[in-house]
């Protein structure tokens, strides 16, 4: 109820104000209010948008009228409407959303600077003619006979509306909640009327001499270019208002009842009903309109219900409220009208376009529809926009420098086949023998350019040359010999570049580069991983998971549990927390979390493996060395208590503390480390589901120990009552660490998965298994 009354406080001056800009009946404004609202709200596909008289239709609208009547001007409507619906019937709505920006803010630029300086004219106290060119010259003559009343009128609508939104204090807030437009029209409709001012008024005729659609009379070729026109607006700005609606919704705060996409081509025959209702009833063409919404969805509103209870709204003000709307002084609407046409021009456009250098699209489609018209505007813009892409895709720079000995290429813009020839002739500038840096910062690259580039790699390459290809397309990234030093974490390469492809980017603010990085991440991953992934997971997801191994580790980000076993999706069951913490059953321990991911591993997916992997540098023991597991405090204090046993593990006989293969421990860190992957297996070994499965030869325990900084992963052994952390390195056959972990367990389990696990490791040291 309380979004229905803001849109119609907001919906009726304005709708007033766009049939008095257009030409049409003012009554045409509240018919086409009243069926946007009550048939687009009622069928259209976006529950939130309100439609009803737009201002981007007032130029479309105003022309047809000087044209062919407003008679015929309903029946292009309608027609228009028919075609809506055929549209949307054909499905075919999301084509829309292909115009290019530009087009569509340089077409609502040029309407916006269309109504503003028609608009004017009646802000002064004269008519506005039909073209802007004729506007223009005539506003010296119309500056020289100013209509004082009309005048004030308008500044102090124009004073009104820019103030009361920026009313100040808690009372400003109340206030605010008022629909300036409503306060702007009513405040100088007071002062006009207190005041005796002498003012050309609304006038409203009895609703029985109300003008209904007639047959469409001209020039057939005309009618089909205003249809044409009529429904190209109408759909565009309810469609890209429509996506501007959900975007809106998904933020704001609290649960969203109708989250998510609209429907557009529901959204389209909404839209084309209304148009046919609102044309045959004698109104104006109907679209999304933007501040109607806005302030829709900013109410509270949740449902279809506020759309359609506004437009009843306006049909109760357009029956009841005949002698307050004939009070209204047409300067007012005039100055309403002209502020909204101002805001079409939107600096935030401008400085989009700007940003994406698509100003010549932005200010061709402007200025057609300033000097001819929408459609011709529109076209004109759309083949700017097409010239500026094929432009983008044929103009490639193509540089070349040595610098301390390396060979520098950067190839700016799309790599196509057109450019083939001046890369080649770079290319060969190189030397044989020498290092090569080629730099791609394009986003594109067909298949001619690529070609070139791996053939002359793979000859550079052979005649003892090193080659380096990079830039932000990571699906090309090539290199050469790698010194020793460098990452070949083979498995993890997208992952790698998704970090390194970037670098010379610009950078995004602090608060946004996280949520970058991420983007950027994921980007890459669907572009490079995901088609070699796909065919398993689907596998996966029709058969559902089934691993044979419970892998229980920190939380630490350098653990990178797939990597250092060489695991693939549907391999290990991961449970991570901080500290690779294993609490006791029973609830004085107060968590379950851990307990029901071993409880669901071992009794659901039936696991045959379980393996409690610590690592070096791990800031949970850390701050158990320098708490000694005290509690009490944060909730991090708290779960920390859960490894005070491994402290007094450690406090307990030297000669049975666990120990490294081959070395000592580091520090007392390190010790501690490994006596806490000892201690969390005899915490496991408590739990019922996991001394169950034991008991019955089903599961087998493990301990890990990985290094960070030497990249080196130990496996727990238990023989004669020792405790110790095998190296899995190169050269150490995964089996015969599998017979050690076999020939120290205290339970006959199978060794399936002690073998899996040490050969992933090897293998992920190896780093020679696909991810």
């Amino acid at each position: 109820m309380s979004a229905a009354v803001a849109v119609f406080l907001i919906a009726l001056p304005l709708s007033l104000g766009i049939a008095l800009a257009t030409g049409a009946p003012l009554q045409a404004g509240l018919v086409a209010a009243a069926v946007g609202g009550i048939v687009a709200g009622r069928l259209g596909g976006c529950p939130l948008q309100v439609s009803g008289p737009a201002a981007g239709l007032t130029v479309v609208t105003a022309d047809l009228i000087h044209r062919y009547g407003w008679r015929t001007t309903c029946g292009i409507t309608v027609l228009a409407g028919l075609a809506q619906l055929g549209l949307g019937c054909l499905r075919v709505a999301r084509g829309a959303l292909a115009v290019s920006p530009a087009v569509v803010h340089g077409m609502l630029a040029g309407i916006g600077i269309t109504i503003a300086v028609a608009q004017l004219h009646i802000v002064l106290g004269g008519s506005p003619d039909s073209s802007v060119l004729a506007n223009v010259r005539a506003l010296p003559a119309q500056l020289a006979h100013l209509h004082p009343a009309a005048v004030i009128t308008s500044a102090l609508t124009l004073a009104l509306l820019l103030a009361w939104p920026r009313l100040p204090g808690r009372a400003g807030r109340s206030l605010r909640k008022v629909p300036a437009a409503l306060v702007a029209v009513a405040g100088a409709t007071s002062v006009a009327a207190l005041t005796g001012l002498t003012l050309p008024r609304v006038d409203l005729p009895s609703w029985s001499s109300h003008a209904l659609a007639g047959l469409p009379e001209g020039p057939a070729l005309g009618i089909a270019a205003a249809v044409l026109t009529t429904t190209l607006v109408c759909s565009v700005q309810s469609l890209l208002g429509a996506v501007a609606v959900d975007k809106l919704v998904a933020a704001r705060p609290g649960p969203q009842p109708h989250a998510g996409r609209s429907d557009l081509d529901r959204e389209l025959l909404g839209q084309g009903a209304a148009n046919i209702v609102s044309g045959a009833l004698g109104g104006l063409p109907v679209a999304g309109v933007a501040v109607r919404s806005t302030a829709n969805v900013r109410s509270g509103a949740v449902s279809r219900n506020s759309t359609m209870l506004h437009g009843v709204l306006v049909v109760v003000a357009a029956l009841l409220m005949v002698p307050v709307l004939e009070g209204i002084p047409l300067a007012s609407l005039a100055a309403l009208v002209m502020a909204v046409g101002i805001q079409m021009v939107s600096l935030h456009h401008i400085r989009t376009v700007t940003r994406h250098r698509e100003v010549p699209v932005y200010v061709v489609t402007t200025l057609g529809v300033v000097l001819l018209n929408v459609l011709e505007g529109v076209l004109l813009g759309v083949t700017a926009a097409v010239a500026v892409a094929l432009h983008r895709l044929a103009r490639t720079r193509i540089t070349h420098h040595e610098r301390e000995g390396v060979h520098h290429l950067h190839v700016r813009g799309q790599l196509t086949f057109l450019a083939v020839p001046r890369l080649s002739r770079a290319l060969h500038l190189v030397p044989q023998g020498a290092h090569a840096v080629v730099q791609l910062d394009g986003s594109f690259m067909d298949h001619a350019a690529y070609e070139s580039l791996q053939d002359w790699r793979s000859s550079h390459t052979a005649r003892g040359g090193t080659a380096e290809l990079s830039g932000r397309r990571d699906g090309i990234r090539t290199a050469g010999p790698a010194a020793a030093a460098e990452c070949r974490c083979r498995p993890w390469t997208p992952w790698r570049n998704h970090q390194s492809c970037f670098a010379g980017a610009p950078t995004a603010p602090a608060g946004q580069e996280a949520a970058h990085e991420l983007a950027r991440g994921i980007s890459t991953f669907q572009r490079n991983t995901a088609p070699l992934v796909r065919k398993e997971l689907a596998r996966l997801a029709r058969e559902g998971q089934r691993p044979s191994q419970l892998f229980l580790t920190c939380a630490d980000s350098r653990l990178v549990t797939s990597m250092i076993t060489s695991s693939g999706p549907g391999d290990l069951f991961v449970v991570r927390n901080v500290g690779n913490l294993v609490p006791p059953p029973g609830e004085e321990h107060g968590d379950d979390s851990v307990a029901a991911a071993i409880e669901y591993a071992v009794d659901v997916l039936g696991v045959r493996s379980i393996t409690v992997c610590g690592h070096s540098g791990c800031g949970a023991i850390q701050a158990l060395l320098a708490t000694e597991g005290a509690g009490g405090g944060t909730p991090l204090r708290r779960w920390l208590r859960h490894g005070q046993p491994s402290l007094d593990r450690m406090a307990g006989e030297r000669h049975a503390r666990p120990r490294l293969a081959g070395r000592e421990c580091a520090d007392a860190a390190e010790q501690l480390c490994l006596t806490h992957v000892v201690q969390q297996l005899d915490h496991l070994r408590a739990h019922a589901p996991v001394a169950r499965a034991l008991a019955e030869g089903l599961l087998e325990l493990h301990g890990m120990y990985f290094h960070v900084g030497e990249a080196q992963a130990y496996l727990l052994t238990e023989a004669e009552g020792e405790s110790l952390f095998q190296d899995v390195a190169e050269g150490v056959a995964a089996e015969g660490v599998v017979a050690d972990v076999t020939r120290g367990r205290s339970h006959g389990a199978p060794a399936e998965g002690a073998k899996g696990l040490a050969a992933g490791v090897t293998a992920g040291e190896e780093a020679r298994s696909p991810a």
